[in-house]
């Protein structure tokens, strides 16, 4: 596989990720009604973009440590809650799974060329 691929599946998965956190905790599943403050954890995964967009091994590198704190967060969510939120709780571990998995493989094959 190519490193655009791998570049390709990081950057969908990451897009992906943020916008399933704002639907989660504003619409289709908060932990209050009307939405939570939850929603800014979707602002934490700007952090990443501008660098994944652009290929920097370095935003790679740092970003597949932070988004194991969102496989933490996914896994207990999809532990504890019940019914829709337990639901979009396992799409967040699949997102962040995948997410690094392509990070490491674009790290992997950049490095190697």
């Amino acid at each position: 596989m190519s490193v655009r691929f791998f570049h390709w599946g990081a950057i969908v998965s990451l897009i992906a990720l943020i916008l399933l956190s704002l639907g989660w905790e504003l619409w289709l599943a908060p932990l209050r009604p009307g939405g939570s403050l939850l929603a800014l954890k979707a602002v934490v995964l700007l952090a990443p973009l501008m660098g994944v967009l652009k290929g920097r091994i370095y935003t790679y590198q740092w970003s597949s440590m932070f988004i194991l704190a969102f496989f933490a967060e996914g896994v207990m969510r999809a532990w504890s809650d019940a019914g829709l939120s337990q639901q979009l709780a396992g799409l967040e571990v699949l997102l962040t799974v995948l997410y690094f998995v392509f990070v490491i493989f674009f790290v992997r094959t950049s490095q190697s060329r």
